[in-house]
């Protein structure tokens, strides 16, 4: 019973640190990096469809990214897809390929996306902390309910701290990394 709790809250945990992971690659560093078209999604005859799926995308230096897209016809429409995210860059079209010049990111930009880093975060930790409280409601429950004795259930709560904190933790480790890389110049 405790251990089935014990596994919920963890995958849970997990499921937040993995939703954090792709919230700082969607947040761009100074750098070109193609995960930061992942959440675009271009109308492909009526599909929304993701960049990656109909072009390939290199980066021949780390400020450009080039996005070869296999049906040339759908160029204009990736170009209006990238406007509109508001990603900050602004695509060339030449006829073949559309080219995404990152400029350096300026010292006021780079403390704004660390901020937004900080507030990914911190949802990561209300998401952990939402596990937690989720799992102690279930040991309270089965202590209730289905007679888990008093001292495994304080047992299990204090399994329960223990784990919520090594996750906090590596929120915490996450934040910090993240933040370096795009204070990074």
């Amino acid at each position: 019973m405790v251990d089935e709790i014990m596994l919920e809250a963890e995958e849970r945990m997990n499921k937040a640190l993995d939703n954090l992971d792709e919230a700082f690659a969607s947040v761009r560093t100074g750098r070109a990096n193609a995960m930061v078209l992942d959440k675009i999604r271009v109308d492909y005859y009526g599909v929304p469809t993701p960049i990656n799926q109909m072009s390939a995308i290199k980066t021949p230096d780390a400020h450009m990214l080039v996005i070869e897209p296999w049906d040339k016809g759908v160029l204009g429409a990736i170009e209006q897809a990238i406007i509109a995210s508001n990603l900050g860059v602004t695509p060339s079209n030449d006829g073949n390929v559309i080219r995404l010049p990152f400029p350096t990111l300026t010292e006021e930009r780079r403390r704004e996306l660390a901020k937004q880093c900080k507030a990914y975060s911190e949802e990561a930790r209300v998401a952990v902390r939402n596990a937690r409280r989720d799992a102690n409601s279930a040991v309270e429950k089965a202590e209730k309910n289905d007679g888990l004795p008093e001292d495994d259930a304080r047992r299990a709560k204090d399994e329960i701290q223990k784990l919520t904190d090594k996750f906090i933790e590596k929120v915490e480790e996450r934040f910090k990394k993240k933040e370096e890389e795009v204070m990074a110049i």
